[in-house]
């Protein structure tokens, strides 16, 4: 049977509370702070067709540098579906920098 590891909450808690009130008020403390970028915005039919152009790629090429299926792209761009989640992060980089796609 594992060992348990007793933990005081409230004193773990205290601790995390002086923390972060010393980091508002600009004193040094060892803490790890995350900045979580926001999702990106919709990307229309249209962008999606002019993301594929710039890379001169067939739709079915297209979809290997995204990672999804020829007729998710098919969709995109028809509008009858829209990109979600990591599909949606990658065009988002790709509107940027289209060759993004193409690195192994």
């Amino acid at each position: 049977m594992p060992k348990t590891k007793k933990v005081n909450v409230f004193d773990d808690l205290r601790e995390a509370l002086q923390d972060a009130s010393a980091y508002e008020r600009g004193l040094p403390v060892d803490l790890r702070v995350a900045t979580i970028p926001s999702r990106p915005k919709q990307i229309s039919a249209k962008e999606v067709r002019q993301i594929r152009h710039k890379l001169n790629a067939s739709q079915t090429l297209f979809a290997t540098y995204l990672n999804v299926s020829p007729n998710a792209v098919r969709s995109w761009e028809q509008g009858t579906r829209r990109p979600r989640q990591a599909a949606l992060k990658l065009l988002a980089i790709a509107r940027e920098n289209p060759a993004a796609l193409m690195i192994a």
